[in-house]
């Protein structure tokens, strides 16, 4: 039974296999009444999983009290603090938050109002939850890394080549890319193209049929920027092949062996890595980040991006749900994002 100050969250008590009973547990907790001046308290509504749920879950160290992930969510503002202006009480927000707090697995969550933004008004919940990370990843890589302007049509007559395009960064990512102008191609399997075609690319490629051969085949011999959203390390040395010079190659994904970067060097092209939390671990620009959120909404508003939800669980957050959704995504073939929404476990 729950106590009525204590709310309920899902939480970790240590970094188990997703087929182990306890991997998630529904718990009660204190509601959050320590607000610093910029945090917002939301009443989370909708949240969806990314793979660094899995990594940074599989890595927690025991504990006895939950660890609470979680790091894309839709909510209602229901407090602020004393010197947070941005929102006001009543407000609907969409935020991944950041990794060196408790997450959005929990019914309320305290988050800084720099990393937040009104949710788009014509999303649901569920289509909304979909899009923080995702979004906050591509737009860092696209315009903070690469460099380029965030206007539309404002690079036609440039190319990018996405590697591993159907996936949740993927899929913000190419219909992005097609609102700046680019000529879009993303690689994926055959099955997905239609998904692919339908989020902004211009040539799907099949991802076993080998990169150059596939360029070719569309007569392209060479990419402006290339974003890898999977582990670089086999195909690095063909995409030194590619890439034009004065380049730009990207990635979000770490690695397990080392890189050639020389292979670049007379190219002039630039290695980018790209990991949304680097600005919440330390402190860096964090207004950036409810910045592009908020460019974001202006998108899909505008009908220029589209929610990449593909798969919802609807009828409650809780532990069960929350494991069925995490288990679609460390299949590793999820396309776009699976979301968890409804009411929080009760516990009663």
């Amino acid at each position: 039974m729950m106590k009525q100050d204590q709310v309920p969250a899902i939480g970790s008590f240590k970094g188990l296999g997703i087929d182990e009973a306890e991997v998630f547990v529904d718990v009660c907790q204190p509601m959050p009444e320590h607000l610093t001046p910029r945090d917002l308290l939301v009443k989370v509504q909708a949240v969806s999983v990314n793979p660094v749920d899995t990594k940074l879950r599989q890595n927690l160290p025991e504990s006895s009290t939950p660890h609470i992930l979680g790091f894309d969510a839709v909510g209602q503002v229901v407090k602020t603090g004393s010197d947070a202006t941005k929102f006001k009480v009543g407000d609907r927000v969409f935020y991944a938050g950041s990794a060196k707090r408790a997450g959005s697995n929990q019914s309320y969550q305290l988050v800084d109002e720099r990393l937040v933004a009104l949710a788009p008004h014509n999303l649901t919940d569920e289509e909304a939850a979909a899009l923080p990370l995702t979004s906050l990843t591509a737009s860092e890589l696209l315009f903070d890394k690469f460099h380029l302007t965030p206007e539309k049509n404002a690079h036609r007559g440039k190319s990018l080549l996405i590697i591993n395009g159907a996936g949740g960064v993927g899929s913000v990512m190419t219909q992005l890319a097609k609102w700046l102008g680019l000529t879009v191609i993303a690689t994926a399997s055959p099955k997905k193209f239609d998904w692919l075609k339908e989020n902004g690319t211009d040539y799907p490629l099949d991802y076993k049929q080998g990169i150059t051969s596939g360029l070719k085949k569309i007569g392209i011999d060479k990419v402006d920027y290339i974003a890898v959203l999977h582990n670089i390390t086999p195909y690095f040395e063909e995409l030194t092949q590619i890439i034009q010079p004065f380049g730009h190659i990207g990635t979000i994904v770490a690695i397990d062996q080392k890189l050639d970067i020389g292979l670049l060097k007379n190219l002039s092209v630039s290695f980018d890595w790209e990991y949304m939390f680097a600005k919440t671990d330390y402190g860096i620009q964090l207004e950036s980040q409810g910045q592009m959120l908020s460019r974001i909404a202006e998108l899909v508003e505008k009908g220029e991006v589209r929610s990449t939800v593909t798969k919802i669980y609807g009828d409650g957050i809780h532990a069960a749900n929350l494991k069925r959704a995490t288990k679609d995504v460390e299949t590793g073939h999820m396309t776009g994002k699976v979301v968890v929404s409804g009411p929080f476990n009760t516990l009663n």
